[in-house]
Protein backbone atom coordinates (compact mmCIF):
# COMPACT_ATOMS: atom_id res chain seq x y z
CA UNK A 1 0.00 0.00 0.00
CA UNK A 2 1.05 3.56 -0.66
CA UNK A 3 2.61 5.72 2.07
CA UNK A 4 2.25 8.94 0.05
CA UNK A 5 -0.39 11.60 0.28
CA UNK A 6 -2.22 12.53 -2.93
CA UNK A 7 -0.67 15.52 -4.68
CA UNK A 8 -2.97 18.50 -4.17
CA UNK A 9 -3.52 21.43 -6.50
CA UNK A 10 -5.56 23.65 -4.17
CA UNK A 11 -4.20 26.56 -2.13
CA UNK A 12 -4.29 25.82 1.61
CA UNK A 13 -2.59 27.36 4.67
CA UNK A 14 0.12 24.69 4.55
CA UNK A 15 0.39 24.67 0.77
CA UNK A 16 0.31 28.27 -0.51
CA UNK A 17 2.12 27.29 -3.73
CA UNK A 18 0.52 23.96 -4.61
CA UNK A 19 1.47 21.71 -7.47
CA UNK A 20 0.11 22.95 -10.76
CA UNK A 21 -1.28 20.19 -12.94
CA UNK A 22 -1.95 21.48 -16.41
CA UNK A 23 -3.54 19.69 -19.32
CA UNK A 24 -2.09 20.36 -22.75
CA UNK A 25 -3.94 20.27 -26.01
CA UNK A 26 -3.99 16.71 -27.23
CA UNK A 27 -5.75 17.11 -30.53
CA UNK A 28 -9.34 16.76 -31.60
CA UNK A 29 -11.46 13.88 -30.37
CA UNK A 30 -13.32 13.95 -33.66
CA UNK A 31 -11.20 11.32 -35.36
CA UNK A 32 -7.69 10.12 -36.05
CA UNK A 33 -4.87 9.68 -33.56
CA UNK A 34 -4.64 12.00 -30.53
CA UNK A 35 -2.92 11.97 -27.14
CA UNK A 36 -3.98 13.38 -23.79
CA UNK A 37 -1.03 15.33 -22.36
CA UNK A 38 -0.34 16.97 -19.05
CA UNK A 39 2.39 18.82 -17.15
CA UNK A 40 3.09 19.20 -13.44
CA UNK A 41 5.04 21.91 -11.61
CA UNK A 42 5.61 21.58 -7.86
CA UNK A 43 7.64 22.74 -4.87
CA UNK A 44 9.35 19.52 -3.82
CA UNK A 45 10.10 20.67 -0.26
CA UNK A 46 6.68 22.06 0.64
CA UNK A 47 4.59 21.33 3.73
CA UNK A 48 1.95 19.15 2.10
CA UNK A 49 3.35 16.82 -0.56
CA UNK A 50 5.25 13.64 0.29
CA UNK A 51 8.93 13.92 -0.58
CA UNK A 52 12.45 12.62 0.07
CA UNK A 53 15.21 15.02 1.11
CA UNK A 54 18.63 14.55 -0.47
CA UNK A 55 21.87 14.91 1.51
CA UNK A 56 22.49 18.29 -0.16
CA UNK A 57 19.23 19.71 1.21
CA UNK A 58 20.61 21.11 4.49
CA UNK A 59 23.44 23.66 4.57
CA UNK A 60 25.16 24.54 7.86
CA UNK A 61 27.88 27.20 7.96
CA UNK A 62 28.48 26.84 4.23
CA UNK A 63 28.82 23.07 4.28
CA UNK A 64 26.74 20.06 3.33
CA UNK A 65 27.05 16.58 4.82
CA UNK A 66 30.61 15.33 5.25
CA UNK A 67 32.08 18.82 4.80
CA UNK A 68 31.09 19.18 1.14
CA UNK A 69 31.18 22.84 0.07
CA UNK A 70 27.72 24.37 -0.38
CA UNK A 71 29.09 26.07 -3.51
CA UNK A 72 28.49 22.73 -5.24
CA UNK A 73 24.83 23.81 -5.37
CA UNK A 74 24.21 26.34 -8.14
CA UNK A 75 21.28 27.57 -10.20
CA UNK A 76 21.74 24.43 -12.26
CA UNK A 77 21.27 22.14 -9.25
CA UNK A 78 23.50 20.09 -6.96
CA UNK A 79 26.67 18.52 -8.34
CA UNK A 80 27.32 16.65 -5.08
CA UNK A 81 25.07 14.64 -2.73
CA UNK A 82 22.00 15.05 -4.94
CA UNK A 83 18.91 12.86 -4.89
CA UNK A 84 20.60 11.06 -7.75
CA UNK A 85 22.39 9.00 -5.08
CA UNK A 86 19.05 7.27 -4.51
CA UNK A 87 18.31 6.93 -8.22
CA UNK A 88 18.42 3.14 -8.06
CA UNK A 89 15.81 3.17 -5.31
CA UNK A 90 15.90 2.33 -1.61
CA UNK A 91 14.57 -1.03 -0.44
CA UNK A 92 14.62 -2.31 3.12
CA UNK A 93 12.67 -3.34 6.17
CA UNK A 94 10.18 -0.65 7.10
CA UNK A 95 9.24 -0.24 10.77
CA UNK A 96 6.21 1.87 11.70
CA UNK A 97 6.09 3.31 15.23
CA UNK A 98 2.66 4.77 16.01
CA UNK A 99 3.27 7.25 18.82
CA UNK A 100 -0.33 8.55 19.15
CA UNK A 101 -1.54 4.94 19.45
CA UNK A 102 0.81 4.36 22.39
CA UNK A 103 -0.43 7.57 24.00
CA UNK A 104 -4.06 6.62 23.44
CA UNK A 105 -4.72 9.59 21.18
CA UNK A 106 -5.63 9.97 17.48
CA UNK A 107 -2.76 12.39 16.89
CA UNK A 108 -0.22 14.66 18.55
CA UNK A 109 -1.27 18.28 18.63
CA UNK A 110 0.85 20.85 16.73
CA UNK A 111 3.82 21.87 18.87
CA UNK A 112 3.95 18.52 20.69
CA UNK A 113 7.00 16.34 20.19
CA UNK A 114 8.10 12.70 20.14
CA UNK A 115 10.65 11.81 22.81
CA UNK A 116 13.07 8.91 23.09
CA UNK A 117 10.73 7.38 25.69
CA UNK A 118 7.84 7.68 23.20
CA UNK A 119 9.75 5.64 20.62
CA UNK A 120 10.89 3.02 23.13
CA UNK A 121 7.36 2.72 24.52
CA UNK A 122 5.91 2.32 21.01
CA UNK A 123 8.48 -0.40 20.30
CA UNK A 124 7.51 -2.28 23.47
CA UNK A 125 3.79 -1.91 22.84
CA UNK A 126 4.09 -3.01 19.22
CA UNK A 127 6.63 -5.79 19.76
CA UNK A 128 9.09 -4.44 17.22
CA UNK A 129 12.47 -2.71 17.28
CA UNK A 130 14.10 -0.54 14.64
CA UNK A 131 17.65 -1.52 13.84
CA UNK A 132 20.54 -1.33 11.43
CA UNK A 133 19.53 -0.54 7.86
CA UNK A 134 15.84 -0.12 8.68
CA UNK A 135 13.52 2.50 7.21
CA UNK A 136 12.02 3.98 10.37
CA UNK A 137 8.58 5.53 9.97
CA UNK A 138 7.25 7.59 12.87
CA UNK A 139 3.55 8.44 12.95
CA UNK A 140 2.52 11.63 14.77
CA UNK A 141 -0.97 11.72 13.25
CA UNK A 142 -0.40 14.87 11.21
CA UNK A 143 -2.34 13.57 8.20
CA UNK A 144 -5.29 12.36 10.22
CA UNK A 145 -5.58 15.69 12.01
CA UNK A 146 -5.33 17.53 8.69
CA UNK A 147 -8.08 15.37 7.21
CA UNK A 148 -10.43 15.77 10.18
CA UNK A 149 -9.68 19.36 11.23
CA UNK A 150 -8.59 20.84 7.92
CA UNK A 151 -5.21 22.25 6.82
CA UNK A 152 -3.37 24.79 8.95
CA UNK A 153 -0.05 26.64 8.74
CA UNK A 154 2.19 23.65 9.43
CA UNK A 155 5.32 25.78 9.02
CA UNK A 156 4.33 27.65 12.20
CA UNK A 157 2.98 24.76 14.29
CA UNK A 158 3.34 21.00 13.85
CA UNK A 159 4.13 17.88 15.83
CA UNK A 160 7.52 16.32 15.26
CA UNK A 161 10.50 14.63 16.82
CA UNK A 162 12.62 16.01 19.64
CA UNK A 163 16.28 16.41 18.59
CA UNK A 164 17.25 14.09 21.45
CA UNK A 165 15.84 11.25 19.33
CA UNK A 166 18.60 11.58 16.73
CA UNK A 167 21.38 9.98 18.84
CA UNK A 168 19.13 6.92 19.21
CA UNK A 169 18.78 6.76 15.41
CA UNK A 170 22.57 6.96 15.10
CA UNK A 171 23.06 4.23 17.70
CA UNK A 172 20.56 1.98 15.96
CA UNK A 173 22.12 2.78 12.53
CA UNK A 174 18.74 3.50 10.96
CA UNK A 175 19.07 4.03 7.19
CA UNK A 176 16.13 6.34 6.40
CA UNK A 177 13.73 8.30 8.62
CA UNK A 178 10.19 9.15 7.55
CA UNK A 179 7.25 10.87 9.20
CA UNK A 180 3.72 11.94 8.36
CA UNK A 181 4.82 15.42 9.42
CA UNK A 182 8.01 17.30 8.69
CA UNK A 183 10.11 15.37 11.18
CA UNK A 184 10.86 18.59 13.05
CA UNK A 185 8.60 20.13 15.66
CA UNK A 186 7.38 23.69 15.17
CA UNK A 187 7.96 26.00 16.87
CA UNK A 188 11.53 24.71 17.08
CA UNK A 189 12.69 23.14 20.33
CA UNK A 190 16.20 24.60 19.87
CA UNK A 191 16.89 28.33 20.12
CA UNK A 192 18.36 29.70 16.92
CA UNK A 193 17.88 26.52 14.89
CA UNK A 194 14.56 26.12 13.07
CA UNK A 195 15.02 22.52 11.89
CA UNK A 196 17.35 20.76 14.37
CA UNK A 197 16.29 17.22 13.38
CA UNK A 198 16.99 18.00 9.72
CA UNK A 199 20.35 19.51 10.66
CA UNK A 200 21.41 16.54 12.78
CA UNK A 201 20.00 13.79 10.58
CA UNK A 202 20.91 15.08 7.11
CA UNK A 203 23.90 17.35 7.66
CA UNK A 204 25.59 15.49 10.53
CA UNK A 205 24.58 11.84 10.02
CA UNK A 206 23.97 11.64 6.28
CA UNK A 207 20.46 10.27 6.90
CA UNK A 208 17.87 10.84 4.18
CA UNK A 209 14.47 12.04 5.43
CA UNK A 210 10.97 11.50 4.07
CA UNK A 211 8.51 14.24 4.98
CA UNK A 212 4.70 14.44 4.96
CA UNK A 213 3.93 10.80 4.31
CA UNK A 214 0.57 9.27 5.18
CA UNK A 215 0.08 6.17 7.32
CA UNK A 216 -3.70 6.16 7.63
CA UNK A 217 -4.01 3.15 5.29
CA UNK A 218 -1.06 1.25 6.77
CA UNK A 219 -1.46 1.82 10.53
CA UNK A 220 -4.89 0.12 10.89
CA UNK A 221 -3.64 -2.98 9.03
CA UNK A 222 -0.54 -3.13 11.22
CA UNK A 223 -2.72 -2.80 14.32
CA UNK A 224 -5.13 -5.52 13.20
CA UNK A 225 -2.42 -7.99 12.26
CA UNK A 226 0.02 -7.07 15.03
CA UNK A 227 2.69 -6.74 12.36
CA UNK A 228 4.58 -3.45 12.39
CA UNK A 229 7.45 -4.32 10.04
CA UNK A 230 7.28 -4.92 6.30
CA UNK A 231 9.17 -4.54 3.05
CA UNK A 232 9.40 -0.87 2.07
CA UNK A 233 10.27 0.38 -1.42
CA UNK A 234 11.21 4.03 -2.02
CA UNK A 235 11.62 5.11 -5.65
CA UNK A 236 12.48 8.79 -6.12
CA UNK A 237 12.56 10.38 -9.55
CA UNK A 238 15.95 10.18 -11.24
CA UNK A 239 16.92 13.84 -10.89
CA UNK A 240 20.72 13.90 -11.19
CA UNK A 241 21.06 17.39 -9.65
CA UNK A 242 17.93 17.54 -7.48
CA UNK A 243 17.87 18.40 -3.77
CA UNK A 244 14.91 16.06 -3.28
CA UNK A 245 12.12 14.27 -5.06
CA UNK A 246 8.42 13.63 -4.75
CA UNK A 247 7.90 9.99 -3.78
CA UNK A 248 5.30 7.27 -3.52
CA UNK A 249 6.79 4.79 -1.05
CA UNK A 250 5.18 1.35 -1.04
CA UNK A 251 4.78 -0.93 1.98
CA UNK A 252 4.52 -4.62 1.11
CA UNK A 253 3.03 -6.79 3.85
Amino acid sequence: MSLAAPVEGRVTPDNPEPARHRMKEGGSAGGGLAFSLDRIDMNIHGNADSHLDALCHVIVDGELYNGVDAATITEHGASELSIGLAGEGIVGRGVLLDVPRSRGAPWLEPGDHVTVDDLLTAERNQGVQAGRGDILLVRVGHRQRRTERGPWDAAAARAGLHPDVVPLLAERQVAVLGSDGNGDTAPSLVDGVDYPVHVLAINALGLMLMDYLQFEDLAPICGQTGRWSFMCVIAPLRLPTGTGSPINPIAVL
